[in-house]
This record gives C-alpha cells, structure tokens and sequence, in this order.
C-alpha cells in the first residue's frame, strides 16, 4: 500500500460506513486483529467501526507520542463498561487528565518508582511466599505454574499493601484480583461474577481504608495502604472512601497480572534451555534483559483506548477532537519496522522500560510520572526476573507433553495447559 500521506497529504481519513463494523472480526482475532490491518499499512494508520463506533486505529512511535504526550488524549469513554469497572473503574487515577492525574499519579510513582526500597520490599515478600509454597509443591508433585504463580503474587501483594495476608485471606482474594484481568476482555457469566466479586472485595477494601484513618488498625509506615488512606488531592481533600479502594484494586490487580508473564516466562525457559542453563548456578548476567524480551515477545494488553480531547495530527493525518482511538501496544512490539525479527526472541535486544519510550511499549510508553503510562512496570520486572531466578536457581522440575500453544484470538491469554510442572523438587 502506497504512503497515506503521499495520497491525501494533510486530510482527513475518510469515515467508514456503518456496514464495515469489524467487532466480530476483533472478537475473533484478538491480538492479531489490529496487527493483520496495520502492518500492511504505510503509515500505520486505519479507520473503521468497533460496535457501531467510528475509531482510528494506530501503531508505532508516532502513535506512542500521540498518546503519551502532553494532555491530548483521555482514557475517559474510551473502554467498553464491563472492561473499565473490571480494571480501572470510575473515578481512578487513569480516569483522571490534566494536573488531577499528575498529582494521584504522583503518589503511585512514589510507591512503585521513586522509592526502591519499596519494590525491593514487594519482591522479597513474593521470594518468601514462593519458597514457604515451595514444600507444598514438592507434595503436590503437579502444579499449574499459571496458578502458583497468581497465588503468590496475590499473598505478596496483600502482605507489602499492609492487607490482612493469612491463608483464607489470600485464598478468598487471589481468585477475585486474577478474575478481574481473566474476564476483562470479554463478556460472559463469569464476567457478572468477576464485577460482584470485585464489588465485595472493594467493601472489604472500604472497611479497611476507614479502620487505618480511625486508627484502629495500625499499619506499617509507609505501607500502600496508609499512603492511599492519607492521601490528599491539589485542594487536600481526602479521598473517598470507595475510589481509595479502587486504587487499592489498582495496585493488587496488576501485582496478580504478573503472574501471566511469569508463565511465558517459564515457556520461553524450557524452549530455550540455554537461558534456563545460565540462570542455574544463580548468574544474574542477562537476567533483566531476558526478562524484558519476555515483555516483548509475550501477549499481554492488546491495545489501549483514547479519545482525543482536542484537535490533533498523526501520521500527517488530522483527526478531529472527540475522536476515539486505539492504539495498537501488541503490533508495535511485533512490527518489523520497529523491531529486526521480531517474531524472534532474542534477549540481547536489551531493552528497558527506561528506554525506547515509543517503540518498546508492552504496557504503554511516554514518560511515566507525566503521563498514563503505567507505573509498575519498574515492580513488574523486578517480579518476572525474581521468578525466573526461582525457577532456574531454588528448584527443578519436569514439564511434562502438554499444549503450550498459546490463542492469540483469546484475550487475555497463555500457554494452553497453564504450563504444568511435575516432579518439584527444592534444589
């Protein structure tokens, strides 16, 4: 296809009829619909409908700017209900624009990037509850790592948060923070069943925020919970007890969601043992880089929404205010433009989260503190590169025959079989 710009220089692109709906076809897809439309595309960019709504879909460094920079784009309208109530719901920090999301957003950069001790604290909580589990395992003889994984995660982020972190607290919550992220890009029962449980959880979280402002339940200092629970806005107001729960939510739900990567983790491991080999005499040297390709090369969000709040340009098109976008977050790490090989994994890429803002951009791009850009990704690697050190370094174990293709027109997705251990053994 010839160059958009070469053709219609500064205008417009033309709006699509109401009988090119692609929702099906999305529906279908999944990580590969917007991929399949835009890599043969030159720029990158394509208009159509999604359930009867005009959007313009996006990839690469030019949409990345777009949506990260500056206050062009809001996240407000941009995700169907069901999706937006399961993850960020009304009200959160990513429901925010301007100085007000700078200044909430302040606050999670402080607790999951300014302060490493903070991280540091999160991953030594989630070695300990990996290693006291680890005994449990041996008896078991066969785990789902996919499983496992969220379950510790889950206790270590209730522990570090300043939650309630005993066995029944981590076994009523583990499933209710990984439902949320299962069931979001779809829409069936189970996903009625995610959003009341998620609602029963943020009572609980409610109680919890009102008993540490009372001070009838002592935390630790600093902990995430005291933070959110004293946290005031530009006019030092208080939040509402029921949006410091969703921004509770909004730090153990992500904190679970690694376990997704840890599994493609473990995948990329046993088909690459020369990795899994390195790792084992407890060698740290590319250990990040390793962990960073896996947030690369592994299916993890599609896309993100927008919608313009003022007039804008990209790739030498206008689009109009009020617009809704999408920006494709899975194709651009898969776009040979952007990356050599990249259905490749090769670790000696040696990407960062700090770097390559607008092409590397498995959870978003732009500059963390000033955008809405997600600000655990400094945690999540620290997470994935701490399991890859457990897998390799404190235990063994047999993968046995089992399915580990994973669907890409299924969203969110896996290895098949939820990558099956057998045989577990502390080393």
């Amino acid at each position: 296809m010839g160059s958009a710009m070469g053709q219609a220089g500064m205008s417009g692109l033309p709006k699509p009829p109401i009988l090119e709906d692609q929702t099906l076809a999305l529906l279908r897809e999944g990580y590969l619909f917007l991929p399949r439309r835009l890599a043969t595309r030159t720029p990158p960019i394509w208009r159509t409908r999604l359930m009867l709504r005009d959007v313009v879909c996006v990839s690469g460094p030019e949409a990345a700017e777009l949506f990260y920079t500056g206050d062009t784009v809001t996240r407000r309208g941009a995700m169907p209900g069901t999706t937006l109530r399961l993850l960020q719901d009304k009200h959160s920090v990513q429901q925010l624009d301007g100085e007000a999301h700078r200044h909430r957003k302040a606050m999670f950069v402080r607790m999951l990037v300014s302060h490493s001790s903070n991280v540091d604290d999160l991953v030594t909580r989630f070695e300990d509850a990996w290693l006291r589990r680890l005994a449990a395992w041996e008896r078991r003889g066969r785990i789902s790592l996919a499983a496992a994984a969220e379950t510790t995660l889950a206790e270590a982020a209730l522990s570090w948060a300043g939650l309630p972190a005993n066995q029944q607290s981590v076994e009523r919550d583990a499933p209710v923070l990984a439902g949320m992220v299962e069931n979001a890009g779809r829409f069936r029962p189970a996903t009625v069943t995610a959003l009341l449980r998620r609602r029963r959880m943020e009572r609980r979280l409610q109680a919890e925020i009102r008993a540490v402002r009372s001070g009838s339940r002592k935390v630790r200092e600093g902990a995430p919970i005291a933070e959110i629970a004293g946290y005031r806005d530009a006019d030092g107001r208080p939040l509402p007890a029921s949006v410091a729960a969703v921004e509770m939510l909004n730090l153990l739900r992500p904190i679970v969601a690694v376990g997704r990567y840890i599994t493609f983790a473990a995948a990329m491991l046993h088909q690459k043992p020369a990795w899994r080999e390195r790792f084992a005499d407890g060698s740290r040297e590319g250990l990040i880089q390793f962990t960073e390709e896996v947030r690369r090369y592994a299916p993890f969000f599609p896309f993100v929404g927008g919608i313009l709040m003022r007039d804008a340009e990209c790739y030498g098109y206008r689009l109009q205010k009020g617009q809704w976008l999408l920006f494709d977050l899975y194709g651009t790490c898969h776009d040979p433009r952007w990356f050599t090989e990249p259905d490749a994994f090769r670790p000696e890429r040696d990407l960062s989260w700090q770097k390559d803002r607008k092409r590397f951009v498995p959870q978003g791009g732009g500059e963390t503190a000033q955008s809405h850009r997600c600000p655990g990704e400094k945690a999540t690697v620290a997470l994935i590169a701490e399991a890859v050190r457990l897998l390799t370094y404190h235990m063994v174990f047999d993968v046995p025959e089992q399915e580990l293709d994973v669907p890409l027109g299924t969203v969110p997705t896996g290895p098949a079989s939820g990558f099956i251990l057998e045989n577990v053994r502390k080393r």
